[in-house]
């Protein structure tokens, strides 16, 4: 929808067609560096540009009203793919299943239903009687701003820890698995989400605690062979010295803030897409889920 509105932007700011069709690329161009991690960004803009190429020609009403049909098929196909992401989903999660999630991958993260909240979401739908812990995830608190305000708005069981509880949660026996998003995937299965989903999953193996991402095809990044390829953005460094702008710890202090980090597919016990769960080893299934998605649009985009 970026896109459209910066076609909306053009006819007012642009007198020729060159310099309208340059003025939306441009934007297109600006959206792509602002999350450098996030492939379906890239994915979804690449989308939107290959349209706007295919329909120059026609008059510039006409360019923003195609514009606005193609943004709002990605935004339908969006929807439907997270449905998908969690009935297969459902299929690993246990009657009474108690489920820790590390930031938001809901609704608030998608067009509207969630992939990693999906299953949850779905599944709780199903009558499953489920409880999820969410992580507060600093330095954000996407966890306890947004996974657990869609909790509580959907009626879902939750409770929400600090990040540094999870261990011992998991040592006194109250995680059942392990469920996040992702931001890119690896061919190899190596998964790119939020800093600290690493650390779960680290903890999650020694606890001997199923880990699973749930992410459509489109974050699978077949370009990049293993997570070493894939970029991770540093964010602003006064954010770990602030919590919605109160600063919690010395100006002068240095801080260290990726916004991603990368959990080695060995910890990732199967992967939940919209075509059903890819399990190790990766190298396999990845490139057998985009042979079954060939017809779809994420599959022809590659």
């Amino acid at each position: 929808y970026g896109v459209v509105l910066a076609a909306i932007q053009a006819q007012k700011e642009t007198t020729t067609k060159e310099e309208y069709i340059g003025f939306i690329k441009k934007a297109i161009k600006e959206l792509s560096a602002t999350r450098p991690t996030a492939v379906n960004l890239f994915w979804a803009l690449n989308r939107m540009e290959e349209k706007l190429n295919s329909i120059k020609k026609l008059p510039e009403i006409k360019i923003k009203e195609e514009l606005l049909k193609e943004a709002n098929k990605i935004y339908d196909e969006d929807i439907e793919c997270n449905k998908n992401i969690g009935k297969y989903g459902n299929e690993v999660v246990p009657e009474g299943a108690r489920i820790l999630t590390h930031c938001n991958a809901g609704a608030l993260a998608t067009a509207g239903y969630g992939t990693a909240l999906g299953v949850i979401r779905y599944a709780h739908r199903q009558g499953k009687n489920i409880h999820v812990y969410a992580d507060e995830t600093r330095p954000l608190l996407q966890g306890s701003r947004l996974t657990a305000w869609e909790l509580v708005k959907e009626g879902i069981p939750g409770t929400l820890i600090t990040d540094n509880m999870a261990a011992y949660a998991m040592k006194l026996g109250m995680i059942d698995m392990v469920i996040f998003g992702a931001d890119r995937i690896a061919l190899n299965g190596d998964v790119a989400n939020k800093i600290g989903t690493y650390s779960i999953s680290v903890l999650a193996k020694e606890h001997k605690i199923p880990v699973y991402a749930a992410a459509p095809l489109s974050t699978i990044d077949i370009n990049i062979l293993d997570g070493a390829q894939i970029p991770i953005e540093q964010r602003d460094k006064g954010e770990v010295r602030e919590i919605f702008g109160i600063r919690i710890a010395p100006e002068e202090i240095d801080t260290f803030n990726p916004a991603f980090d990368v959990t080695p597919n060995s910890y990732i016990t199967g992967i939940i897409t919209e075509v059903g769960i890819l399990r190790p080893p990766y190298n396999l299934s990845i490139p057998k889920a985009f042979k079954i998605n060939k017809n779809s649009s994420i599959y022809q985009s590659d």
